[in-house]
């Protein structure tokens, strides 16, 4: 986003999704309640930055003024590669005044302040890549590729002969969230992607392994704060990131 680029509207909806998600935003001042995160104009000189790891609720995003912005999503385990020492914290969803390197928040600012935003991402990205740190992290993407599968936790756990606790704890170091909190996220992911050429709810609920249409409803709405049928007639699914603008 850009200072002068014209958006649909100043505010939106985002949903849950398993990215973690960093943003730089220039001469702003965030403010985040939790159900709403507030963008202000600030001073010259000042940047934002801000980590999202574990939102399951959808939150109200609301620009006082358009600022400039960049914001970079990590698949699952990505993040870890670039800054192996991150700690996730229980309870909590959000990083506030991130900054992983003790260059960042200069180069991030740098790169913000050129106009050419083709340039602007050719360097937004070779400064992440020149932080890549290579890792084994095969355990972790085997239990990622079993919760996608919509197999049970303790299953999982006795097929890796650990306990569910540690397998909890372990997750939750890498990823930034419980087993289930990402096997419920990636099921909505499930259900709004092969909306695209299924768009009878019946067959979803039943394809995605609800109980009932009831249990689908509940599930939807838990997420997403409306009705499926709802959802789907006012937001725009044809992005990989959909939001809803109000």
């Amino acid at each position: 986003m850009s200072e002068d680029e014209s958006q649909p509207s100043d505010q939106y909806w985002s949903f849950p999704s398993n990215f973690c998600i960093a943003t730089v935003i220039k001469n702003a001042k965030v403010i985040n309640t939790g159900s709403c995160i507030s963008i202000l104009p600030a001073g010259d000189n000042k940047i934002a930055s801000d980590f999202y790891y574990n939102n399951s609720f959808p939150v109200k995003i609301d620009y006082q003024k358009p600022r400039n912005e960049v914001t970079i999503y990590f698949k699952p385990t990505a993040v870890i590669r670039f800054v192996p020492d991150l700690k996730f914290e229980s309870g909590k969803d959000t990083i506030s005044d991130f900054s992983p390197y003790s260059d960042y928040l200069e180069t991030m600012y740098q790169i913000l302040s050129i106009e050419d935003r083709d340039k602007q991402i050719e360097l937004f990205e070779k400064y992440w890549l020149s932080k890549l740190v290579p890792a084994s992290l095969s355990v972790v993407q085997s239990i990622l590729t079993d919760l996608e599968n919509n197999e049970k936790v303790s299953d999982i756990a006795g097929k890796l002969g650990i306990s569910r606790q540690y397998l909890h704890k372990m997750f939750f170091k890498h990823i930034g969230k419980s087993p289930s909190e990402y096997q419920k996220t990636h099921r909505f992911k499930s259900v709004v992607d092969e909306y695209k050429t299924q768009k009878k709810l019946t067959e979803l609920s039943y394809n995605n392994q609800f109980f009932d249409q009831a249990h689908f409803n509940k599930h939807f709405k838990e997420l997403t704060g409306v009705s499926p049928t709802s959802f789907f007639k006012n937001v725009d699914i044809t992005d990989s990131n959909f939001w809803l603008f109000v």
